[in-house]
């Protein structure tokens, strides 16, 4: 007997639309376990029930960490955006979150604490109510909240550990940058002071990992700050990295340590970084692929004075550019139209393309042979 034959038996007054619609719903159980498979084989021991449906799951480019009645931590994939802009306002972090939380008993809707960069990964707190979001908001403010991230950045960073207080300014359309050091900031700018903690992991031959602290949680921080003493983040072109190995940006929130809004409780959540990071940049000890490349070049370019196998050499005098491919050049004759050798000919050295014989000229001055060419009157 298959589960949708022993519904029917049990629940004889309901129709098969009916009883698949529970099914796919996830409201019948078989011996306490959620079953949607219409065809599963049943015994008459297996235990039939009908409960209520189960909570929605989350979309699936997001990752449920913790939830409780207070909040939800999450962790953000890369190119997600955790907010709609007037650009983008569907897909997002708040929107799926929005959609998970709609369909819980009861319904809920999110509250957005703070926010992540679209190209950057990791762990985002989202409040259920409006005081948790205040209770929160205000840790986050007061620098109470501990956020800490793993950043690939381009370069040998020298010290092993820093601090970096800037000041930043916001400009219209978004951008950030630092503000120029002796000049007060422009009018109608928001210029805030950022402060970011940096140690260093690990150092290899063009890059450097490194463990972030934030003191403050400015928009783009940790990427203008890092940018500003030479060190941008990988795949940070906005701020000036020139490489994308992982063709994403090179960041991830690690850990998200605050106090319950609730309870007071400390509470943290960690979430490791993704597994290529640990493969971008070249080991300390390897020589560089230029290098190496540059040393094969060499070594198979022929050396002057000396001719390839199989082709005569032109000689030290002759550039290369200017001969003709798989033809043995040799020096120009001086005597002969095109000048000395080593040069191309110039245009008053090439003569002139005679007119083919027998066709007649299309100038007056010329049409009649032997007609003198009148001069213009004075």
């Amino acid at each position: 007997m298959t589960l949708l034959e022993r519904l029917r038996d049990e629940f004889p007054d309901s129709s098969g639309r009916r009883l698949r619609t529970w099914l796919v719903a996830g409201r019948v159980r078989v011996g306490g376990e959620i079953v949607r498979d219409p065809r599963t084989p049943v015994t008459p021991g297996d235990r039939v029930t009908l409960g209520p449906a189960p909570p929605p799951a989350l979309a699936a480019p997001l990752r449920l960490i913790h939830e409780d009645d207070a909040l939800l931590v999450i962790e953000k994939p890369p190119g997600l955006l955790t907010i709609g802009t007037e650009h983008e306002r569907e897909r997002t972090a708040y929107r799926m979150v929005w959609a998970y939380l709609k369909g819980a008993r009861p319904p809920r809707r999110p509250f957005i604490v703070h926010r992540l960069d679209r190209e950057t990964s990791g762990l985002l707190v989202v409040a259920k109510t409006p005081e948790a979001q205040a209770r929160l908001q205000g840790q986050f403010a007061a620098g109470n909240a501990e956020r800490r991230y793993a950043a690939i950045v381009e370069g040998v960073v020298t010290r092993d550990e820093g601090m970096l207080r800037d000041v930043l300014i916001e400009e219209r359309s978004l951008r950030v940058r630092p503000a120029d050091p002796g000049r007060p900031p422009p009018k109608g700018r928001r210029a805030r002071i950022a402060i970011t903690w940096y140690r260093v992991l690990e150092r290899r031959a063009d890059v450097t990992r490194l463990a972030i602290r934030l003191g403050t949680g400015r928009r783009h921080q940790i990427r203008v700050q890092l940018a500003k003493i030479g060190h941008p983040i990988v795949g940070d072109a906005r701020h000036g990295a020139r490489r994308d190995p992982l063709r994403r940006l090179g960041l991830h929130a690690t850990r998200l340590g605050f106090h319950h809004p609730d309870t007071g409780a400390p509470i943290e959540f960690d979430s490791a970084p993704p597994a290529e990071f640990a493969s971008v940049g070249r080991p300390a000890d390897r020589p560089a692929p230029s290098t190496t490349a540059a040393r094969d070049r060499a070594a198979r370019e022929p050396r002057p004075g000396r001719a390839r196998p199989g082709r005569a050499s032109a000689g030290p005098d002759v550039p290369r550019q200017y001969r003709p491919p798989g033809r043995a050049s040799t020096p120009q004759d001086p005597s002969r139209p095109g000048g000395p050798p080593g040069r191309p000919p110039t245009r008053s050295e090439i003569p002139r393309r005679s007119r083919p014989p027998g066709r007649p000229s299309t100038r007056p001055d010329l049409a009649r042979p032997g007609r003198p060419r009148r001069r213009p009157p004075r």
